[in-house]
């Protein structure tokens, strides 16, 4: 399950047997975040900077990061941070299914 939000949520948690949070610096979610928006939704800068400001970071401080508290484990870095995503790889190849 993949989802900024699924650790949020009791009953997902408890139907998991190993949490992952990626922990990705706040101005790489920026610059994703606009790639994206400016790239795929059209949007203008200004419009996704006043939704970041106004609703995304926010949420983020209040919902996301607060999550990360009942992860199992916290890769930093996210995605890019290869040695941890290996070490998590050799890791869950050694946890029994569930």
């Amino acid at each position: 399950v993949d989802d900024i939000l699924v650790l949020n949520d009791d009953q997902l948690r408890e139907m998991t047997n190993f949490k992952v949070f990626f922990d990705v610096h706040p101005d790489l979610r920026l610059v994703s975040r606009l790639e994206r928006d400016l790239c795929e939704r059209w949007r203008s800068v200004k419009s996704v900077t006043i939704q970041y400001l106004d609703s995304v970071r926010l949420m983020h401080v209040k919902f996301v990061e607060p999550s990360r508290q009942q992860a199992d484990i916290i890769i930093p870095g996210g995605g890019h941070n290869l040695q941890a995503v290996h070490l998590l790889l050799a890791l869950l190849q050694t946890l029994p299914e569930k």
